[in-house]
């Protein structure tokens, strides 16, 4: 395959699991502006903060749809802190894998692996142990409808490389998915269902897949 269509085959895992950040344009030097929350809407913040910190696993059904390449479903798992794996459904050769502070892609049909410092993409975000909408993470909207929450976020310090929109529900209070919209207008959306939370998870799961795997 040529390089050209590897790097767009890695672009595609990279959307799909929310961490297009790392790969965006050259950023803006100016600070990202976040918007003036009401005191309702920050204690929904601070609920949201507490509900990522307290769920420490995590399974669920996910779809993924690009505007160029479709849907494309499969299975993802969590561990707090700093685990995660997106598992593509056949016949998609693709696989992510978060742990030990980096992110691998790998796509098998062509054996190629891509590895990327977990503090460097929004995952880094939703897998610390202490998850925080503030200081290096801005709010740039906040949207309430009936029960659903949207909170629009991007990296404080580089905000032109992208920016990330995650969903809630609040009854009860959990992660539906999320659109990422990258710096070249690219956007990807995942939506979760067949959510379970205080799973046992194998930690075979997160071993990072290698070259000859």
């Amino acid at each position: 395959m040529r390089k050209g269509s590897v790097v767009m085959v890695v672009r595609r895992l990279v959307m799909a699991c929310g961490v297009a950040f790392a790969v965006g344009g050259m950023g803006n030097p100016a600070l990202a502006a976040g918007v003036p929350l009401t005191q309702a809407q920050q204690g929904w913040v601070h609920r949201i903060e507490s509900s990522l910190a307290a769920t420490k696993t995590f399974q669920a059904r996910f779809e993924q749809v690009t505007e160029h390449d479709g849907a494309s479903t499969g299975t993802v798992l969590l561990e707090r802190p700093g685990k995660m794996r997106f598992s593509y459904d056949p016949p998609s050769p693709l696989l992510l894998v978060a742990n030990e502070g980096k992110v691998v892609f790998q796509d098998r049909s062509i054996g190629q692996i891509t590895t990327i410092p977990l503090d460097h993409t929004p995952l880094g975000l939703l897998l610390r142990p202490d998850p925080r909408f503030s200081g290096d993470v801005s709010i740039l909207g906040y949207e309430q409808q009936n029960s659903e929450i949207q909170l629009r976020v991007t990296r404080t310090e580089n905000p032109g490389e992208g920016e990330m929109t995650l969903f809630f529900s609040t009854r009860p209070l959990s992660l539906k998915g999320w659109t990422v919209l990258d710096a070249q207008g690219h956007r990807t959306i995942v939506h979760f269902s067949s959510v379970q939370t205080g799973i046992s998870v194998p930690s075979s799961s997160f071993v990072l897949p290698k070259d000859e795997d």
